[in-house]
């Protein structure tokens, strides 16, 4: 029976890690064809009805019924953060630099949630996590030189500070839910609930909020279901499931380098030797950083 549990937890945070490889390659797709807003905005919406499927399928109605309004209004709060500010950023970030550098940038939010923690929930840092994060940050570095193309385009400077400031958002975001009691797949539906009404009340201040052509929809779509909506899910189960989380989690940095190979091959992106090596560094140094934290628990 624990080998069969085991087998399926891996097998649902493989597909996960699936999901979330394909992402960059939608959102480089679907900005093609419309604006970031229209594919927030389409995106949010999708996945809003995932999630509430999912919830409501799942047997929380009365958890939901039963929210209290402290509850409603930290909902509202981590909406705005995610997936409104997280997304319309990192959505701009991936307008200007490839995906293969703007996907790996992304990442690096666990370092950036461990130097917030520092002065937000008054936690050290060991030797070891400083050093791990400036593994880190040498990848980054290597990431952001683009294989030597970084000075080419001053755009390329605003899309790598973008990129960047995406894992400051999710760092908050995560620092803010640590402590959060609430059943995460509940407080998952909530926050895109507030999201979906903040996107669509700003929206009528624009032309046009919503996609406006065939395969807009389709990236809005893909996107809201596979990286915002049920891939939450498979991930949560995955770990819920598994005999040792730790070993499961690890398993996302196979997405960086599933992310590669598609950008390649589906958006005819040149594989930089430069983000090749940073990400290696990049994910070293969270792998290293993530072990070094266990190990002082």
């Amino acid at each position: 029976m624990k080998l069969k549990t085991a087998r399926k937890a891996y097998l649902f945070a493989l597909l996960a890690v699936l999901f979330w490889s394909t992402s960059p390659t939608a959102f480089k797709l679907g900005l093609r064809y419309i604006d970031t807003w229209q594919l927030l905005t389409g995106a949010t919406l999708s996945s809003a009805l995932v999630l509430g499927i999912l919830t409501l399928g799942s047997g929380r109605l009365k958890l939901l019924l039963a929210i209290s309004k402290k509850d409603l209004a930290f909902s509202a709060l981590m909406g705005l953060l995610n997936p409104v500010a997280y997304y319309l950023i990192l959505f701009k970030a991936y307008t200007i630099l490839p995906a293969q550098v703007a996907q790996p940038l992304n990442m690096i939010w666990p370092i950036v949630f461990v130097l917030l923690a520092i002065p937000i929930l008054r936690q050290r840092i060991s030797w070891i996590s400083l050093g791990a994060m400036l593994i880190s940050f040498s990848g980054v570095v290597l990431i952001s030189l683009m294989g030597g193309t970084v000075s080419q385009d001053p755009q390329n400077r605003l899309g790598i500070i973008l990129a960047l400031s995406t894992s400051v958002v999710w760092a908050l975001y995560f620092l803010y839910n640590t402590r959060d009691k609430l059943d995460p797949l509940t407080r998952l539906f909530l926050n895109f609930v507030f999201a979906s009404f903040f996107l669509l009340l700003a929206g009528i201040f624009r032309d046009q909020p919503f996609p406006d052509s065939a395969e807009g929809w389709y990236a809005a779509l893909y996107i809201g279901v596979f990286e915002m909506g049920i891939t939450f899910a498979l991930w949560l189960m995955a770990i819920r499931l598994a005999p040792r989380s730790d070993r499961i989690s690890n398993l996302v940095y196979i997405a960086p380098f599933l992310n590669l190979l598609l950008v390649n091959q589906v958006l005819g992106e040149k594989i930089y030797v430069t983000t090749v090596s940073g990400i290696i560094l990049l994910v070293a140094g969270i792998v290293i950083q993530n072990i070094s934290g266990k190990d002082a628990t």
